[in-house]
């Protein structure tokens, strides 16, 4: 897109019908995300107790990798098709596969069968995130999208309040199991509602190839990508053979990934989405803020438990402040922009926000102030808040309306990369780091023969003197893991401060999707000059 200043462009006009069938579309995407953000979070505070009571706390880390691996590399997928062929049946999809799986999870006797059905979870839920987003851009202008956006950050948030409280409530009361079981009205609920509100335009499927070798590259490469980083250094050497072959097979599969997309009619991941450069910067700097976030919201609830003593319900309530803080930012930021056009200064302040946090998470010991956590955990809640939908829209305003759903998927797919590498370095260090210390410290026999399987409430009733060995070494392996990440949100703050504050869309143009027989590149230097988002006259047809 050509260099431009923003201009305080007027508003495109929305009739009062056009805006009930918008608002009842929406009501149908926030029941979707709604369903997916809240299992990213419900396990928090019942996984000390899920793993300890299936005797599995050396793989306590899969529980939440196995989703968010599913999730990640389904998401380019999810986009791509839903570009070729419309996402309101592959939301409904997606919403069945994540049913499954809960129910798979649910039923589950042992840490194997619950990671089997926390994968087919993944592999719905990665759909139900980017075709919400996608499904906005599909009837809201770019410049009215940020309100919307916002919300639907502010739906992150509100779950990820809930979940935790949920899942608190459930491992005390009726049991763990029904943070799975729970899914299942919701998904009724989640399909219904897509059924009677999701009414979107019918997209031409003649002559489209899928590219199905460029999905299963794609999902070699990242598989073994989080697998070299939730293994290395601990269920295996890093200069053991495992490894190093992993390291080699992400390589080859991603360089044949780039081989094959650059050649293929339909690629998922189309190369010249990085042409762009508010796509590579946005992109870049998603992964990095990816792996802060999800270390953070991953292993949060699990030090709560361990260190403070507090039971799971209230390990959920300490998380408030963060996502208190989010909901807050997300909402206020989305405002923000269809009030004004202006996006670039939200993020790059969204980065200083999480490098503080993350710094000051580092400095978290065993005998300070719960209240003091908190105040860190809101700190870092200010800046997602900031950044997490903002980054988005500027990727959609970056694209015509017939990529938005592969540009929006491989923007988020990086996101998820990071939230990958974010759950399990963090996971892995925080537990190899755990698994030492206690050795170092305390005899076997002083837990009860087996730190596997150490719940919250076994460690409360264990004596005074072996209680305080275990909490501190809690502490002592997580704590430090957070200073590790400060780099990378200092990078993330200097990558933002390079984005093009280019000018919002105020019309949806369907014109510009592009017939089978043109091969144009849609981030070539014609097409965006002839397909650049531009104002609206006061008639709110576009004007360049």
């Amino acid at each position: 897109m050509t260099e431009s200043p923003i201009t305080q462009a007027p508003r495109a006009a929305v009739t009062p019908h056009g805006r009930r069938n918008i608002l009842l579309i929406f009501v149908g995407l926030m029941t979707a995300m709604l369903l997916a953000s809240l299992d990213q979070t419900i396990f928090s505070t019942a996984l000390p107790t899920i793993v300890g009571e299936l005797d599995g706390v050396d793989h306590m880390l899969w529980v939440t990798t196995a989703y968010i691996l599913a999730a990640t590399i389904m998401m380019p997928v999810y986009g791509k098709l839903g570009d070729l062929m419309g996402r309101r049946s592959l939301l409904i999809v997606a919403i069945t596969l994540f049913v499954t799986g809960s129910i798979v999870g649910g039923f589950s006797h042992g840490m194997t069968e619950l990671i089997v059905g926390r994968s087919i979870q993944g592999l719905g839920g990665g759909g139900l995130m980017i075709l919400s987003q996608a499904t906005i851009a599909d009837v809201v202008p770019a410049r009215e999208r940020g309100r919307y956006m916002g919300i639907m950050g502010g739906v992150f948030a509100l779950s990820s309040v809930a979940g935790p409280l949920l899942g608190g409530w459930f491992t005390e009361s009726i049991g763990w199991r029904w943070c799975m079981w729970i899914n299942i009205p919701l998904g009724a609920i989640a399909i219904t509602s897509a059924v009677l509100f999701l009414h979107l335009p019918k997209r031409e499927r003649s002559g489209r190839k899928i590219d199905v070798l460029g999905m299963m590259l794609l999902a070699i490469a990242a598989a073994s990508l989080v697998l070299v980083s939730s293994w290395g250094g601990n269920t295996y050497p890093w200069g053991s053979a495992v490894i190093i072959g992993l390291m080699v097979l992400t390589v080859v599969a991603g360089f044949a990934f780039v081989r094959v997309e650059l050649a293929a009619e339909e690629p998922v991941m189309p190369m010249y989405l990085f042409k762009n450069r508010n796509f590579r910067l946005t992109t870049s700097a998603g992964l990095l803020t990816g792996v802060a976030m999800f270390g953070a919201l991953a292993y949060m609830p699990t030090y709560l438990q361990m260190v403070t003593g507090v039971s799971a319900t209230n390990a959920g309530l300490l998380m408030i402040p963060m996502m208190g803080a989010l909901l807050i930012t997300s909402i206020i930021s989305g405002q923000y922009v269809s009030r004004t056009g202006k996006y670039k200064s939200l993020p790059v302040a969204g980065a200083v926000f999480v490098t503080a946090a993350l710094y000051l998470l580092s400095t978290m010991s065993a005998t300070q102030p719960v209240a003091l956590t908190c105040s860190y955990l809101a700190v870092m809640g200010i800046g997602l808040g900031l950044q997490m939908q903002i980054l988005v829209l500027i990727v959609q305003n970056s694209f015509s309306i017939n990529i938005v759903g592969t540009a929006t998927a491989a923007n988020n797919f990086f996101r998820q990369i990071g939230a990958s590498l974010g759950a399990a370095v963090v996971g892995s260090l925080f537990t190899s780091r755990l698994v030492a210390l206690l050795a170092e410290r305390l005899p076997s026999t002083a837990a009860g023969g087996d730190t596997n399987a150490l719940t919250p409430a076994a460690v409360q009733n264990l004596p005074a003197q072996v209680r305080d060995v275990i909490v501190g070494s809690y502490s002592d392996a997580l704590a430090p893991v957070f200073l590790y990440m400060v780099p990378l949100a200092i990078l993330t703050f200097v990558l933002l401060l390079f984005i093009r504050e280019d000018v919002l869309a105020t019309t949806i143009d369907r014109s510009d999707i592009l017939p089978e027989s043109m091969d144009i590149d849609p981030s070539s230097s014609v097409y965006l000059e002839e397909h650049e988002p531009v104002a609206a006259s006061e008639g709110g047809r576009e004007e360049r």
